[in-house]
């Protein structure tokens, strides 16, 4: 089986990380942009504006 080329991220409001709203991307998982953090900038809904949205760290799975 091969390798993933990419990895799934979260992208979360930089202003307010702890919103209801965020975004899943994928990025890579290899090579020279794997290791730079991701930034964004999005639509949030709950403010109804465009913020700039940071990766973070996928939440834990529950089994």
């Amino acid at each position: 089986m091969a390798k993933k080329s990419h990895v799934k991220v979260r992208l979360v409001p930089e202003a307010k990380p702890d919103s209801a709203f965020y975004y899943y991307v994928k990025k890579p998982s290899g090579g020279e942009k794997a290791k730079i953090k991701l930034k964004a900038r999005k639509y949030n809904p709950v403010t109804r504006k465009h913020e700039i949205f940071i990766e973070k760290k996928l939440p834990p799975h529950s089994k």
